[in-house]
């Protein structure tokens, strides 16, 4: 029986939990440096990742620091857009690739496209969910509802700034995880997360089964097993981008060889443990 997406996303996250560890969601950005490129970037990360978030190209994104400013707007001068993203989807599921996908990316594309038409045609092509930084919790009651209509996580954002009263009506709304910001700020790598990170996440923990992934600032496997120490998920994305030579022979296998770096060091950690 084919799996829905709800159901793809919390297999994964038992899959991750009956080895003792944080499941591992890398980021990347589709169409960067070209389609073609990314796609093999992609399918060479995807066996070492529980969760695979690709982006959306969009000319704005506000929540994104400079190193996925530049892969979107690289991919946007390729010619990618929304639809050629749920292409992609479609091809990397006829591929083999079996983890789930969430798709992270702006409401302004999304609005463009039509959202009950986007979240059919995202459910069609094999997405499990999506991430929209932009929209929050108040405005995103229809599109939400669109996802949960086709079986599809829409995953909301809680941020080291968020109260007891903010927390408590993300927890309400939340489905497939909560995606706890690490820091104040865009993404990108940093030394460190803020330091009211692991309690918002250890309160969310005490007060719901929903898992907790952290993403923003995560950059090196040091950082990625910190962080498992207390989160359900671990994403890292800017990073990765990084790891990407445009001019290598193999454009893969940096990226492959960063992603494995932090899925080693996840299995150590649970091993250990």
């Amino acid at each position: 029986m084919k799996r829905n997406g709800l159901e793809r996303i919390v297999e994964a996250f038992e899959t991750s939990f009956r080895s003792h560890n944080s499941a591992l969601m890398p980021y990347f950005t589709l169409g960067y440096p070209n389609l073609k490129a990314s796609i093999e970037v992609i399918r060479a990360i995807a066996p070492y990742s529980h969760f695979l978030e690709l982006g959306v190209p969009f000319s704005d994104p506000i929540a994104d620091g400079p190193t996925i400013q530049r892969s979107t707007q690289k991919a946007l001068e390729q010619g990618m857009t929304s639809a050629k993203c749920l292409e992609t989807v479609r091809q990397l599921r006829s591929d083999g690739i079996d983890v789930p996908i969430l798709l992270m990316g702006y409401y302004n594309p999304i609005l463009a496209y039509g959202e009950r038409q986007f979240v059919q045609d995202a459910a069609e092509a094999g997405v499990d969910g999506f991430i929209i930084p932009d929209l929050p919790l108040e405005e995103s009651i229809t599109l939400g509802s669109y996802a949960t209509q086709e079986n599809l996580a829409f995953i909301h954002f809680l941020a080291p700034t968020s109260n007891s009263s903010r927390i408590s009506r993300v927890i309400e709304r939340a489905n497939g995880f909560v995606y706890m910001v690490g820091l104040t700020g865009v993404t990108g790598a940093r030394g460190g997360m803020d330091s009211d990170v692991e309690t918002i996440v250890r309160q969310v923990k005490a007060a719901t089964n929903i898992p907790v992934a952290v993403g923003f600032g995560i950059s090196s496997p040091e950082q990625a097993v910190a962080t498992a120490d207390f989160a359900d998920g671990v994403i890292v994305g800017s990073a990765l981008l990084t790891s990407v030579d445009e001019d290598a022979k193999d454009i893969t296998r940096a990226p492959a060889e960063f992603v494995k770096s932090l899925w080693d060091a996840l299995r150590r950690r649970s091993q250990s443990g």
